[in-house]
């Protein structure tokens, strides 16, 4: 079976310097951050990850991050995707950085892969080696440990979870239980950056066996 690509984009960046004191309280800004950066991108699974990776190279933390319903394919606009995340700092160059990160990430970093030629079976398995402050927060774990970001269409996703969870010493900490706003499903699992490659690759063989075999009981 041929592995396909699918690239991420991000569509939209933009940064306010100093934000308004309404918008503040209702995105409930702590009181250090006076600057925000805003992203859209192409793929939800693949924002939140660039989120984290921000949090590890800038001095940021997320303030928004949202999946829009249905997916980029039924986007609300051409730059909307099915993702908006926001990147909070106390200044304008921290939340410039903390975004160049985040765009770059989303751009050339991990993303999801098809098992069709039409890029419509699709799945997410990525190991972060080591968690920024969102994901671990997410998660519930310590910043710095490990995660298995495991997605899938929804019966290959529970089928892949329970192929991860005994492929490897893991744990799962947070079930995205189909349906979700993009209408898939998943995890986040936590072991040794080994144990969740080796979860991440059982998820991703799981998924493979499902689209070559929809109705196998065995």
């Amino acid at each position: 079976m041929e592995i396909k690509r699918i690239p991420a984009f991000a569509l939209s960046s933009r940064i306010i310097p100093n934000v308004d004191d309404g918008l503040r309280e209702q995105l409930q800004v702590p009181p250090f951050i006076k600057s925000l950066a805003l992203i859209t991108s192409t793929s939800d699974d693949v924002g939140y990850t660039a989120l984290d990776e921000a949090t590890k190279m800038a001095a940021v933390e997320v303030i928004y991050a949202k999946s829009f319903y249905a997916g980029a394919a039924h986007s609300s606009g051409p730059l909307s995707g099915e993702f908006l995340g926001i990147l909070g700092g106390a200044t304008p160059s921290e939340v410039k950085s903390g975004l160049e990160v985040a765009v770059q990430m989303i751009n050339e970093g991990p993303t999801f892969y098809a098992v069709d030629e039409e890029a419509h079976h699709a799945y997410y398995a990525h190991t972060i080696s080591r968690t920024g402050t969102y994901l671990s927060k997410v998660a519930g774990i310590k910043p710095g440990e490990p995660l298995a970001y495991l997605i899938a269409p929804p019966l290959e996703a529970i089928l892949g979870l329970d192929a991860a969870l005994k492929a490897a010493d893991v744990r799962l900490c947070v079930f995205y239980g189909p349906p979700t706003e993009t209408n898939f499903g998943g995890g986040l699992l936590t072991g040794s950056q080994s144990s969740c490659a080796a979860a991440a690759e059982a998820f991703a063989n799981m998924v493979k066996k499902i689209a070559l075999s929809p109705h196998s009981s065995f």
